[in-house]
């Protein structure tokens, strides 16, 4: 039987574990809150852009944008959108999983693919596998801007428009509900599907349709990525409520489990005092 002090003190730092997890939720919850109104106030900006960029492209068919360019794949980049701190259960593992997967499948050397990673779990993960990590981005906030991440985007779609790599996928864990994401991949580059999001307004180009592609579909790209990581942020938020609620529960089950381990161990106890108490009277009848 353990002893009674053990048991006592198990169970304060467990109900300290569990105050510590609970905060952890509940900060949060509220944190998602915001993270997830961000998240749905971008996709109206998405939508209209993808709209007048797809009447734009729909309506010059002939105008030679590298980014619009599909071109024999000789190397492949893989932009990976996690988080800087776990806690967050599943969160991260779940997509580094499925990009592993992906190289494991689709290539034979690390010389076919480079990563371009965003949050230092991510980044640290490749690093140690030595895979070829060309940008990285980690510290950024609960509620990042696109501020925060524009440097990485624009060497995301530059490095593209330039030759270094023949097409873009983006990993990511896409917000379902509070309880639910799913890892979620999207071929970036080169921009195959840009079909308008609605109904196809009329738009007058000026100076020409070639001119304003050169200035919106960089634009374009970089949105794309920036709302993957307002999604990924509201699902990171989700993991780590979700997480910390779970430990929380466990921990109080925990709690329950050593309280009745104290009280039998208190009760042996009591019972071999009385047992010894009786016997020494019984001897000295």
């Amino acid at each position: 039987m353990a002893n009674l002090r053990d048991i006592e003190m198990r169970i304060v730092s467990t109900k300290k574990t569990s105050q510590i997890t609970k905060a952890m939720q509940m900060v949060s919850a509220s944190k998602l809150n915001r993270a997830e109104q961000n998240a749905k106030k971008f996709v109206p900006y998405m939508e209209k852009v993808q709209d007048v960029v797809g009447a734009i492209a729909s309506g010059t068919k002939d105008s030679g944008h590298p980014m619009l360019t599909v071109r024999p794949v000789k190397k492949t980049a893989y932009l990976v959108i996690g988080s800087d701190r776990g806690l967050a259960g599943a969160y991260n593992s779940s997509v580094l999983r499925k990009v592993q997967a992906t190289l494991n499948e689709r290539h034979k050397s690390k010389d076919e693919y480079v990563i371009l990673a965003v949050g230092r779990v991510v980044r640290d993960y490749f690093v140690k596998r030595d895979h070829n990590v060309i940008g990285e981005i980690v510290g950024l906030s609960d509620q990042p801007t696109f501020a925060d991440i524009k440097d990485i985007a624009r060497k995301a779609v530059g490095m593209f428009t330039d030759g270094t790599y023949d097409e873009l996928y983006m990993y990511y864990n896409h917000f379902v509900s509070a309880i639910a994401n799913e890892v979620t991949k999207k071929k970036l580059l080169p921009l195959t599907d840009i079909a308008p999001a609605g109904t196809t307004a009329s738009y007058e180009f000026e100076p020409s349709g070639e001119a304003i592609l050169e200035v919106l579909l960089p634009q374009y790209a970089e949105s794309l990525i920036y709302g993957a990581l307002l999604d990924g942020k509201a699902s990171e938020h989700a993991a780590r409520m979700t997480a910390m609620k779970s430990a929380t529960d466990n921990a109080s089950e925990l709690i329950d489990d050593l309280s009745l381990s104290y009280n039998r161990a208190r009760q042996a106890a009591i019972t071999q005092e009385i047992t010894e108490i009786v016997g020494g009277a019984a001897a000295l009848e």
